[in-house]
């Protein structure tokens, strides 16, 4: 059996696009997914938590971490137009998908295929994160500390993680790195964590 996940540079699976629709906050979303991406047959529980657990008022530059077919930077691009938001994937399948339904769906938002932020330079004042656990505890938290480096100075981190795929020992180490940490969602067995104060900043 492949070992293969959807956290590949490089999809191996079979193309077999299909749509899906989603609804929040009364607005209708039609998606696109494929195999060989996080979630394919709709917006996974996770995501719809963070998404539940975002402020009232998104601006500025935003990025959606690890953005699968972009389901969560699009809501947030369409439910705060002034909010310049960036999709970014290791999985060039599923960036082609979140440029695909930033077009369907008639938002702004720029999809880039990049490990991490290894093609991203900008800062943000928001990242929206629901981290790739099949990736490995290391690649993960290799991402957590990315995360410190790209934030404006105010800026938030919000990861979302399930309880049983170690969201306490993620939120002891996000401790270490970040000044101010704490749990604002649990539901279903996730938990939302904000994460403000990167400690690798000059203050």
């Amino acid at each position: 059996m492949s070992t293969q996940h959807y956290y590949s540079s490089e999809p191996h699976s079979e193309s077999n696009p299909k749509s899906v629709r989603f609804t929040w906050q009364d607005r209708l979303f039609t998606f696109w997914t494929d195999a060989g991406v996080f979630s394919r047959d709709g917006v996974d529980k996770g995501s719809r938590i963070l998404l539940s657990a975002l402020p009232e008022r998104i601006s500025g530059s935003v990025l959606d971490l690890g953005c699968g077919w972009g389901a969560m930077g699009i809501v947030i691009a369409t439910l705060h137009p002034s909010a310049n938001v960036t999709l970014a994937d290791i999985n060039p399948r599923a960036v082609a998908l979140a440029r695909r339904n930033a077009d369907v769906n008639k938002v702004r938002a720029q999809a880039v295929i990049s490990d991490g932020f290894e093609r991203l330079t900008d800062n943000y004042d928001l990242i929206v994160f629901n981290p790739p656990i099949r990736a490995g505890k290391a690649t993960v938290y290799r991402l957590f500390e990315d995360c410190t480096q790209h934030l404006v100075q105010d800026g938030v981190l919000l990861i979302v993680i399930r309880k049983q795929q170690g969201a306490e020992s993620a939120l002891k180490y996000l401790r270490s790195i970040f000044a101010d940490v704490a749990v604002v969602e649990r539901s279903g067995g996730y938990w939302v964590i904000r994460c403000t104060g990167g400690k690798n900043h000059e203050l």
